[in-house]
C-alpha cells in the first residue's frame, strides 16, 4: 500500500461519511470483508454502511440501520441498535444496551454508558456488581462532543446536547440542554425563545398541557413559590396547642400519619422540621410511639394515649393496616429528622422464609391486588429498616425469598401480580397494588422491575379510563399509582415516551390548578370503597400531591423548576443500594 493510499484509508477512519462517495473499488471490497466478518459475530448492517477498521467492536448485538457509520478508534461493546443515518464519530464510546433512532449524530470523544457499577462499601469496587437499564436516544438528535450520558437516560426526538455535557436524567424531545449535569436552556423549535403556543393560564392552571421549556415550566416554578410561601400557615392549621399534636385538618382527629406528613411537608418546601416542636422533640415523639412487642407503630387510642394492637397470628404477624403503613411513614420521617426507629421490626425479623412463602400464597391477590400489595410494601420496608439497625433476620434468606417469589409470580403479559382486571372492574386494583408493591420492594431496594414495558402498556390504558382520570376525578392515590409506576418503569425503558409525557403533560396541569390557598391540597373525591378523607384540604393531600408533582414533572422534564425532590416515602431515588446487606 503506497502513502497515498493509506492516507485515503485514514481519512475515511475520520470522515466516514465520506466513504461512499469517495472510495476506490479497492477500499470498498476491504471494507466488504471487514463488514462480512463482523455479520460472522452477528452484527446485522444495513445498505451503505461503514465501519472503520480502527474503530473497536467488540459487540454482543450490532444492528447499524441504512447509511450509518461508525468512525475510527470509536469503542463499541455490548447490544448496539441504531437506525437510519447514525454516526459515531472517531474516539466516541458506546458501551452496554445503546439504542438509537434514526439521524443521530454523536460526536467525537463523547461516551454513552449503557451500565453502572456499584460503589457501596461493604467490598471493594472491583467486586462490585454491575447493572445496566440502558441508554434511549430517539430519532434526529445531535449529540456534541465530549457529551458523556448515564445508564437509564432517554434523550427524546429532535434533542440537542451541548458539548461537554454530562446527562444524567431524561431530556424531553426538542430540547437543547448543556452542562454539569445537563439541563434544557430551551425549545429546539422555539426562534430565540420558549414556545408560547401552548399557554398554562396564570393562575396555575388550565385546560392544555404547556410546553415543558415554556409556559408549564413557568408555572411549576410558580407554584412551588407559592406553596414555600405558605407552607408555614398550613402546618400551624394543622397543629392543635392543646394536645401537641396534629391532624390531617381542622377539627379532624389526631393521628400519628399526620405528624409524619407535616414533618414531610416541611422537609419537602422548607428544609427543616415543622416550628411547632424542635427537631430532637419531633423523632422522640415519633420514636416512643413503637410497639416494643411488633415493632409495629400503632394509632393513638381514643384518649390520645399510646394504641393497642391485635393480637398475632399463627405465623407472628400482627394484621393491622394503620399500624403496617405508620412502619413507611414514621420510619421515613425520622430520617428526614436524622433519626431512625428505637428497635427492629420484630414480626418482620422474626418471619422465617417459609412463613413469608405461605404469608404470600394467602393474600388476596385476585380480589383486593391492592391489600396484598400494601402488605408486601410494609414487609419489604421492615426488613429495610432492620438491615439499617444492623439486625439479622430470624431465619436467613427471608428477604431474597420475597424476590424470589416474586419474580416467578409476576404476569408477563402485564408485567403485574394479581388479575388482569375486567371491563366492569377496570384496572384501578391491579396497578394501585402494583404502586403499592413495588414502592417498598423494586423501587426501595433499587432493583430493576421486571417487563418495563408490559408495565407501561398496562398503566398507561389504566390511566385513560375516565372513572378515575376523567377532570375532577381524580385523586391522590390514583395518581400516584400512576406516576410512580410510569417514572419508575421508564428508568428502564423509553417505551411510549411521547404518550407518557402527554398524560403527565395533562395532569400536571389539573394538579396545579388543586393548590388552596392558606391551605395546601384536598385528596380527592374518595377512592374505591370509600378510602381517602376526601377533598378539603388536609396534610396528607398535600404531601401526597406535592410528590405527584414532582413525579409528573419530571416526567414532563421540569422538575428541576419546583426546587424540592421527594426525600420520604415517594422519594424517587432507592433507599438502599441493590445488594440487600448495604446501607443506602
Amino acid at each position: 500500500m503506497d502513502a497515498q493510499t493509506a492516507l485515503d484509508d485514514a481519512y475515511f477512519d475520520y470522515c466516514p461519511w465520506d466513504f461512499v462517495g469517495r472510495a476506490s473499488a479497492e477500499q470498498r471490497a476491504a471494507q466488504d470483508a471487514h463488514q462480512r466478518r463482523l455479520a460472522e459475530s452477528g452484527a446485522h448492517l444495513g445498505p451503505r454502511c461503514y465501519v472503520s477498521p480502527a474503530a473497536r467492536v467488540f459487540t454482543d448485538t450490532l444492528r447499524l440501520g441504512t447509511d450509518s457509520y461508525i468512525a475510527g478508534h470509536a469503542y463499541v461493546t455490548g447490544e448496539v441498535t441504531a437506525g437510519d443515518d447514525c454516526t459515531v464519530n472517531p474516539y466516541a464510546t458506546v458501551r452496554g444496551r445503546i439504542t438509537l433512532g434514526d439521524g443521530v449524530r454523536i460526536g467525537a470523544h463523547s461516551s454513552l454508558l449503557g451500565f453502572n457499577h456499584g460503589f457501596a462499601p461493604d467490598r471493594p469496587v472491583h467486586r462490585q456488581p454491575l447493572t445496566a437499564k440502558g441508554i434511549t436516544v430517539g430519532d434526529d438528535v445531535w449529540i456534541g462532543s465530549h457529551v458523556v450520558v448515564l445508564d437509564g437516560v432517554t434523550i427524546g426526538d429532535h434533542c440537542v446536547v451541548g458539548a461537554g455535557a454530562v446527562v444524567t436524567k431524561d431530556l424531553a424531545p426538542w430540547t437543547v440542554a448543556a452542562g454539569n449535569p445537563a439541563r434544557p436552556l430551551r425549545d429546539r423549535r422555539a426562534q430565540g425563545g420558549p414556545r408560547r403556543d401552548r399557554a398554562v393560564s396564570g393562575d396555575l392552571s388550565g385546560d392544555r398541557p404547556g410546553d415543558p421549556s415554556g409556559d408549564l415550566g413557568d408555572a411549576v416554578a410558580r407554584f412551588a413559590d407559592r406553596a414555600r410561601a405558605q407552607a408555614a400557615d398550613l402546618l400551624a392549621r394543622c397543629w392543635n396547642p392543646d394536645t401537641g399534636r396534629y391532624a390531617d385538618r381542622p377539627g379532624a382527629p389526631a393521628t400519628v400519619r399526620a405528624h409524619c406528613h407535616a414533618v414531610e411537608i416541611a422537609d419537602l418546601l422548607l428544609g427543616a422540621p415543622p416550628e411547632q416542636l424542635a427537631a430532637d422533640e419531633h423523632a422522640a415523639r415519633l420514636r416512643a410511639l413503637q410497639d416494643p412487642g411488633s415493632g409495629l407503630v400503632p394509632e393513638f387510642a381514643p384518649d390520645g394515649g399510646p394504641g393497642v394492637l391485635p393480637a398475632p397470628a399463627a405465623d407472628g404477624w400482627v394484621d393491622d393496616g394503620t399500624a403496617e403503613y405508620h412502619v413507611l411513614a414514621v420510619g421515613y420521617a425520622l430520617d428526614l429528622l436524622g433519626s431512625r426507629l428505637t428497635q427492629p421490626v420484630h414480626v418482620v425479623r422474626r418471619m422465617t422464609a417459609g412463613q413469608l412463602i405461605t404469608r404470600l400464597e394467602s393474600l388476596p391477590w385476585r380480589t383486593r391486588t391492592w391489600s396484598a400489595g400494601a402488605w408486601v410494601d410494609c414487609w419489604a420496608t421492615g426488613a429495610h429498616r432492620n438491615l439499617e439497625l444492623g439486625v439479622e433476620d430470624g431465619e436467613p434468606g427471608a428477604l431474597e425469598a420475597l424476590f424470589g417469589w416474586l419474580t416467578t409470580r409476576v404476569d408477563p403479559w402485564t408485567g403485574m401480580w394479581g388479575t388482569a382486571g375486567s371491563p366492569a372492574a377496570g384496572r384501578l386494583q391491579l396497578v394501585n397494588g402494583y404502586y403499592r408493591l413495588t414502592r417498598g420492594s423494586y423501587a426501595q431496594f433499587g432493583l430493576d422491575v421486571p417487563y418495563a414495558e408490559r408495565v407501561v402498556d398496562t398503566v398507561l390504558a389504566h390511566g385513560r379510563d375516565q372513572r378515575w382520570f376523567a377532570a375532577g376525578r381524580e385523586n391522590a392515590c390514583n395518581v400516584l399509582d400512576v406516576a410512580h409506576p410510569l417514572w419508575l418503569a421508564g428508568r428502564r425503558s423509553g417505551h411510549r415516551a411521547a404518550e407518557v409525557r402527554a398524560w403527565a403533560e395533562e395532569q400536571l396541569t389539573r394538579a396545579l390548578g388543586r393548590w388552596r390557598d392558606g391551605a395546601g391540597f384536598g385528596f380527592g373525591p374518595a377512592g374505591e370503597g370509600g378510602g381517602g378523607p376526601g377533598r378539603e384540604p388536609g396534610l396528607q393531600g398535600t404531601e401526597m400531591w406535592l410528590a405527584i408533582v414532582w413525579l409528573l414533572a419530571d416526567l414532563v422534564g421540569v422538575a428541576d423548576r419546583l426546587g424540592y425532590r421527594p426525600r420520604g416515602v415517594h422519594r424517587p431515588e432507592p433507599a438502599r443500594s441493590p445488594g440487600f446487606a448495604t446501607p443506602g
